[in-house]
């Protein structure tokens, strides 16, 4: 094992300028999924788990869900939220007991619900309650990005060391082209932040700036 004296941020900034194999790329049809934008993770301030990195993150993730729709390419919402007796959240959640423990985030409750600053189409916006933290584990996002003949998935939202990186993992494992908006992204702290983005970078996706993906968008309605 390589050991270093830099830290997470640097590490992957030097990844970035040095990149040590060709991008993935966009393919033909991208299809946008926004992880776990609620309040247990967003409302900085009212709870104790609430991180953030960029504070335009939620902007930029409008921005791009309005672009997704005047394309009519798909837009997913997913959130955790579990039944009062927490057992629908399983091992994953079989640790901690505190307010903020995970089996805590309850289905009606405030920590279950999405950032207010969002915007949603609803009835229009695709809305998937999630259990475990992929977004593909067990619901039907597979079958949506099949429907839709999408073989790109735009991944946004926290954290970026959890329920982001196994998001993008599981698309890469079903072979999608995998992309990270890089402001759109965020977690507790810096470090895991940071290690994350480049072990995405380096094995999984193209992490990148939302600038890249915004010119994506635009040149592909062009």
């Amino acid at each position: 094992m390589q050991t270093s004296s830099m830290t997470a941020r640097e590490m992957y900034e030097a990844l970035k300028a040095n990149p040590v194999h060709p991008p993935f790329g966009f393919g033909e049809k991208p299809i946008l999924v926004n992880v776990d934008f609620q309040k247990a993770y967003t409302a900085v301030g009212q709870f104790a788990t609430a991180y953030e990195t960029d504070p335009h993150q939620i902007d930029h993730v409008n921005r791009l869900a309005a672009m997704f729709r005047e394309q009519g390419l798909p837009v997913v919402w997913t959130y955790v939220g579990y039944v009062a007796s927490g057992e629908d959240c399983g091992v994953f959640g079989s640790t901690g007991e505190g307010p903020d423990a995970l089996k805590n985030v309850k289905l009606g409750e405030a920590r279950a619900e999405f950032d207010d600053r969002l915007v949603i189409e609803h009835g229009r916006d695709i809305i998937y309650n999630k259990k475990m933290p992929s977004a593909f584990h067990e619901t039907p996002l597979q079958s949506l990005a099949v429907w839709h003949r999408c073989d790109t998935v735009i991944v946004t939202g926290g954290s970026t060391s959890g329920c982001v990186r196994a998001t993008v993992v599981d698309a890469l494992s079903r072979g999608y082209r995998t992309i990270v908006p890089e402001e759109c992204v965020a977690d507790l702290h810096e470090s895991p932040h940071f290690a994350n983005l480049y072990d995405m970078m380096k094995k999984y996706a193209d992490v990148l700036p939302v600038a890249d993906v915004y010119a994506h968008l635009a040149a592909r309605q062009g």
